[in-house]
């Protein structure tokens, strides 16, 4: 597996795996995943094997009172590549990219019911600061997660 930083001709490839991966209400819109690749304040990571896009992930950051604070905006592998520690690769490449901008934290949002992902996010040093009532559609909440970086 190569990962490597988005590139602006990776669009297509990275939006279908958005389309695999989620459906609407829970998918990002077209124009909002542009908007998010194409910001100064957030990276992109690409997974691909044998020129392939398997999976991606974004972090977006901002300036706040005590610091830099990285978002995790979505980490994206699809089916067939998953169980093979792609996300968790593509997790600590984007919390280097949020130390490298000197972020001090990164949190997230993810469905309570995404026992994977909360599994990946425990084991790389995630603990769960509380929870978001009516986060996702159909009224289902999402645990937050949280990580000191610095």
């Amino acid at each position: 597996m190569i990962y490597r930083l988005y590139q602006r001709d990776d669009f297509d490839d990275l939006y279908a795996i958005e389309e695999v991966c989620f459906h609407p209400p829970q998918r990002f819109s077209r124009l909002y995943m542009r908007q998010l690749v194409a910001s100064p304040d957030a990276a992109t990571w690409i997974a691909e094997q044998d020129a392939q896009m398997a999976g991606f992930a974004i972090v977006e950051w901002a300036q706040h009172v005590a610091g830099i604070v990285a978002y995790i905006a979505t980490i994206e592998v699809l089916p067939r590549h998953r169980g093979r520690r792609i996300g968790a690769e593509l997790l600590r490449r984007i919390e280097g990219s949020a130390n490298a901008e000197r972020a001090i934290q990164m949190w997230l949002h993810v469905d309570i019911e995404n026992i994977a992902a909360i599994r990946l996010y425990e084991s790389s040093g995630y603990c769960n600061s509380g929870r978001a009532d009516h986060y996702y559609a159909r009224n289902r909440p999402a645990a937050i997660y949280m990580k000191n970086l610095a």
